[in-house]
């Protein structure tokens, strides 16, 4: 399946919660899903118009705190899509950072250079691991309230344990990379 076409079921996953406008959904995913998934409003926009055309989810126009929105509500058909998505087997899990892809080509600008970019990842990586740990305990006091907040934390856990091992890593590459300046 197509990325765009895992945008279609991003959106009908966060609508089958309660219905939004497009601007929710996208601080929605910008708040809970930006640790393995983004989109932009370029990507949202498209794909809510293509999922009000295909019977998906249906929209309305609302008025709140006197200004004009659509909210979209995912459809009966819409959530038997979502549901024949989450069974069908995972294509592709990606890793993708440019800090590794610097790293690789190091050795054109040395040592120094390679080790700033560590540092910037290293530190973008604990201020994000606080977050998830914020995150990991609220959730832990509130998994019992709701089916979907036990799913949220073991994805939570996740990202605690792989931000972890990212800071282990940046430790272990910045010591290699120091011990082999000559």
């Amino acid at each position: 399946m197509a990325n765009s076409k895992k945008m279609d079921c991003v959106i009908l996953g966060l609508l089958s919660h309660k219905p939004m406008t497009g601007y929710e959904i996208k601080k929605q995913m910008d708040y809970s899903l930006r640790f393995f998934w983004g989109a932009s409003y370029g990507s949202i926009y498209p794909t809510l118009n293509n999922l009000v055309k295909d019977g998906m989810i249906v929209s309305k126009d609302i008025s709140e705190n006197g200004r004009d929105k659509i909210q979209y509500t995912i459809t009966e058909k819409g959530s038997k899509h979502l549901k024949k998505w989450l069974i069908l087997p995972v294509e592709k899990d990606e890793l993708r950072y440019e800090t590794l892809l610097k790293l690789f080509f190091g050795c054109e600008n040395g040592v120094q250079e390679t080790l700033h970019h560590i540092e910037v990842f290293e530190n973008k990586t604990k201020k994000e691991l606080a977050f998830l740990k914020m995150m990991e305990a609220e959730l832990e006091q509130i998994k019992d309230t709701e089916d979907a907040h036990i799913y949220y934390l073991l994805t939570v856990r996740f990202g605690v344990k792989t931000y972890e091992a990212y800071l282990s890593w940046c430790e272990e590459a910045k010591k290699c990379l120091e011990e082999s300046k000559v």
